[in-house]
């Protein structure tokens, strides 16, 4: 991934924290027939230091497990909150005029080994911890237990589950870092108000006051 400096976010907590919110990942790895993608939900570990691991599944009818070339490392891709901005929100555009419209966004990528599994067991834990974490938010969680033994087994054969031992870790938060200043403000408001991303709103807000960048 591109990273200027400005834009670049390298602490393995802010960027395992980012995975858990966004969930769903693109997995990209290469296969006999060329790349390979498939959308699936992920969960990250702290383990093994320092950048993690990476957990999930997908479908056993999926041909990107079946030809997966193991030699080469597989790229897991997670994309945040995004917008367009427009030139009209910068207090340096009457200046000069010599701005252009941009795309703020969040993304991680995560790089490295990828394996697949089918073991019943293991995959009943994915599926449980997946389940959990996205239930935890209703006042009363649906839990896999709460479907029949026989049921869950039938659907655990038509998964695979796989593990990407991360060894590359990249975050972007390209937040108008790079802008003037007296720009950050009108841009925040902008994307805010008439740009509709009140929460790619927020994170300009909070990367342009960091000290860090």
């Amino acid at each position: 991934m591109y990273l200027p400096a400005y834009f670049r976010e390298d602490r393995v907590e802010v960027l395992h924290q980012a995975i858990r919110q966004i969930a769903l990942g693109t997995l990209v790895s290469l296969g006999e027939d060329g790349l390979c993608a498939s959308h699936a939900p992920m969960l990250v570990e702290a383990e093994p230091a320092p950048f993690g691991t990476l957990t999930g599944h997908i479908a056993r009818a999926n041909p990107q497990w079946r030809s997966l070339k193991p030699e080469v490392d597989a790229l897991a891709i997670f994309t945040g909150p995004h917008a367009y901005v427009s030139p009209g929100w910068y207090a340096t555009k009457p200046q000069t005029g010599k701005v252009v419209p941009t795309w703020n966004y969040v993304a991680v990528h995560a790089a490295g080994k990828l394996r697949f599994f089918d073991d019943a067991e293991r995959l009943r834990g994915i599926v449980t911890r997946l389940t959990d974490t996205h239930e935890q938010r209703r006042a009363e969680p649906w839990k896999v237990t709460d479907a029949p033994a026989d049921f869950i087994a039938g659907m655990l054969k038509a998964i695979v589950g796989f593990e990407l031992a991360i060894v590359r870790l990249e975050g972007k938060w390209k937040m108008s870092q790079n802008r003037p200043a007296e720009d950050h403000p009108g841009i925040a408001a902008g994307l805010a108000g008439e740009g509709g991303a009140p929460e790619v709103a927020a994170i300009v807000t909070a990367a342009t006051r960091s000290e860090r960048r």
